[in-house]
């Protein structure tokens, strides 16, 4: 069975919203898409190239779907780690709205129980069932301990607003940290594995002391 690995991209103060445009995802009136670009050196070329080696098949959200749809079928070099990947491997799109024509090759609708989408997709992927933005999916999968390996990639910038991939009343969770790198250009990149329910403590003086 393969592993459900998430990747996510988030600003100091824990935006998710828009990294790769201005126009990726403009609710709520966020005008700063398009956060992480300047931030694109060859350390982070080098990471997506490695975490897209070792996809399987994607389940991506319905808008993150959409945007990938509209550029990736375009780059037809072989030799692009990405592309190669996107056009060529199976695509699960969650939610119940039919996909728009013309559909990507590859790509199918996935809808109902997420848990039961999730263990039978990752019953027929050989190699890693990769998200990659689709915050309102990737927020859903978290709540219900379906991601196994977390890559959370932190930019050296604070935007003061847009969306958070933790948002208030996220499900406390605990991780244990697997790997870990900073890129020259400053983006923290850390691997980590779900580990249960944080546990708790406390720095106060034993009593008598």
């Amino acid at each position: 069975m393969g592993k459900l690995v998430l990747t996510g991209f988030v600003t100091l103060d824990g935006v998710h919203q828009a990294p790769g445009g201005p126009h990726e995802d403009p609710r709520g009136g966020f005008g700063q898409g398009g956060w992480s670009v300047p931030y694109g050196d060859e350390d982070f070329g080098r990471f997506v190239t490695e975490v897209f080696d070792r996809a399987g098949a994607f389940l991506l959200g319905r808008r993150t779907y959409d945007i990938f749809a509209s550029y990736w079928p375009k780059v037809t070099d072989p030799a692009d780690p990405v592309a190669s990947r996107l056009n060529s491997l199976p695509k699960y799109v969650a939610g119940s709205a039919p996909l728009a024509d013309p559909v990507w090759p590859g790509a199918t609708a996935v809808h109902g129980d997420l848990v039961k989408q999730v263990t039978t997709l990752k019953e027929r992927t050989e190699g890693e069932l990769q998200v990659h933005g689709s915050g309102a999916l990737a927020a859903s999968l978290l709540a219900l301990d379906l991601v196994d390996t977390l890559h959370l990639l932190t930019f050296p910038v604070v935007l003061g607003a847009g969306r958070r991939l933790f948002a208030e009343g996220a499900r406390p969770t605990a991780f244990r940290h697997t790997g870990g790198r900073v890129t020259a250009a400053g983006v923290s990149i850390q691997t980590y594995d779900l580990d249960g329910r944080p546990s708790y403590g406390t720095y106060e003086l034993p009593d008598g002391v």
